[in-house]
């Protein structure tokens, strides 16, 4: 395999990587710290995806971003009613919020499961032609994710130290100690999924302008391969400071975007990739169990050879 052939397989890891962290940013925020588990993400970064693309062929490039973001808390702050005023279990919840979604993201198409942007004017288009005859002209959708990226993280980083958000961290953490400071964790828990949502809607809407289509399927396993991403940021990078910890995940998501794009090069079959998306979050999941069993592998294997 030729420099170029390689030098093409991580760009597009970087770029998908780079788009998808948000999402993993967006589970970092809610399962990390508010620990809870929102399986609506699947829906909601379609929905991030339908609004901004509906927006953008209206015409509106700059605004189909902020619009995207919004139908995220809108999402998001459904899913948090449903868990705190309804008495609704957060994985139902979110499964609730996920199977509505569909039918709302068809509507928001005009009734299709399938829009193509080959001719709107985009953000990533935007910069193509602001960039043009400049060395960086072909990289402006790496441009894009990178903005995008690190003003989440330094947001994440800032946010969480404020009183709101370190009330967020101590919802996750213990909700009865909060709610004994007088603090409100429902106004807690629907400011974090609020916030997490709107990072979705922008993954969905960046992701949806840079491939210039949105699919109904668009978000299908988002949550999946978020998840797998987290917990391998968590594994290898997972302690720290915040900034570090979400700097972490963002590296997660690339590695696991890098191992998909080698899976598509080797000529996988396309039903395979769930599939390979399974084993990596089995990996993500079991590799800290299995490797805290090291030290007790070891002792038993020498308690072995001195009986004998």
């Amino acid at each position: 395999m030729s420099l170029s052939a390689i030098w093409g397989l991580v760009q597009t890891a970087l770029e998908l990587g780079l788009t998808c962290s948000l999402t993993v940013l967006a589970l970092f925020l809610s399962y990390s710290m508010l620990n809870v588990c929102d399986l609506s993400t699947d829906g909601c970064f379609t929905l991030g995806a339908t609004v901004g693309a509906v927006v953008a062929i209206a015409g509106h490039p700059y605004l189909s971003v902020p619009a995207a973001m919004a139908a995220g808390v809108l999402s998001g702050f459904i899913t948090a009613v449903l868990q705190t005023r309804m008495g609704i279990d957060s994985l139902l919840a979110g499964i609730i919020v996920n199977t509505g979604l569909y039918s709302i993201n068809i509507a928001v198409m005009g009734k299709s499961s399938q829009l193509n942007m080959n001719k709107t004017e985009t953000v990533f288009t935007k910069l193509k032609a602001l960039l043009d005859g400049t060395p960086l002209a072909g990289e402006y959708e790496l441009i894009i994710e990178l903005a995008a990226v690190a003003a989440v993280v330094v947001f994440l980083a800032l946010f969480l130290r404020t009183r709101l958000g370190l009330a967020i961290r101590a919802t996750g953490d213990n909700p009865d100690m909060v709610r004994s400071s007088s603090i409100n964790p429902i106004f807690t828990t629907t400011v974090g999924l609020c916030v997490a949502n709107a990072f979705t809607g922008l993954s969905g809407c960046l992701l949806a302008q840079s491939q210039k289509s949105v699919d109904i399927n668009i978000g299908s396993s988002m949550v999946t391969i978020a998840l797998a991403s987290l917990l391998i940021g968590r594994t290898f990078f997972g302690k720290g400071s915040i900034a570090r910890r979400a700097v972490g995940v963002v590296l997660g998501s690339i590695i696991f975007r890098l191992v998909y794009t080698i899976a598509l090069r080797l000529n996988m079959p396309a039903f395979m990739l769930k599939l390979v998306s399974s084993v990596i979050v089995i990996i993500a999941i079991a590799g800290p169990y299995f490797k805290s069993q090291l030290p007790v592998l070891r002792r038993r294997m020498a308690a072995g050879r001195e009986a004998r």
